[in-house]
């Protein structure tokens, strides 16, 4: 013989009610997330050519060196500055290379025009791996693939007002214990 327990109402009734709050908090601030979007490409897209670099130096930046804009929304609260590093892990045969280091970015700040990157508009400078203070565009090697340009958009509690010129890995240095949070847009790109 199966004996089964009678579960008050007032039992069932509560546990509705507490799932129904958690589904509401959890939709709620699913769209209050720190969001960086681009209008040029798709998270994970592919970016057009003009967006490849473009130097005599190097036959492998056939493109036109323009920066894409960029756009972000929800920033944490008590941003003080941003932080923006584009970087392709797969450059430089799997040891990377920086294409952008970017900071001193106004908490006001809430995208960059197309161009402003490779223009220095909005941001401090820092060294890229090619060694400029700018947007410098894709140069993957023909038949390498499509690599993966993370774009990193970083909040941070430090005052606009670090120093021109670091690299990326001097910025780190300079932020750890002063981040508040990260929002992230990967655009592909090969030739």
């Amino acid at each position: 013989m199966l004996i089964t327990e009678k579960k008050p109402m007032t039992h069932t009734l509560r546990w509705a009610m507490c799932s129904s709050i958690l589904l509401y908090a959890v939709s709620a601030s699913a769209t209050d997330i720190f969001q960086l979007q681009s209008p040029a490409f798709g998270d994970n897209a592919l970016m057009e050519k003009k967006y490849a670099g473009n130097a005599s130096s190097n036959p492998n930046c056939t493109g036109e060196n323009i920066s894409p804009a960029l756009v972000w929304n929800n920033p944490p609260a008590k941003t003080q500055s941003f932080a923006l590093v584009v970087h392709d892990p797969e450059g430089a045969m799997g040891l990377g290379v920086t294409h952008l280091v970017a900071y001193n970015i106004p908490p006001s700040g809430t995208g960059f025009a197309e161009n402003d990157l490779r223009d220095a508009k909005g941001y401090t400078g820092g060294k890229n791996t090619p060694g400029t203070l700018q947007w410098y565009g894709p140069c993957p090697p023909p038949g390498s693939g499509a690599h993966h340009y993370t774009f990193t958009l970083i909040a941070t509690s430090l005052a606009p007002d670090l120093p021109k010129g670091l690299t990326r890995d001097e910025l780190f240095a300079k932020l750890k214990g002063h981040t508040l949070g990260a929002a992230g847009l990967i655009g592909r790109f090969g030739q």
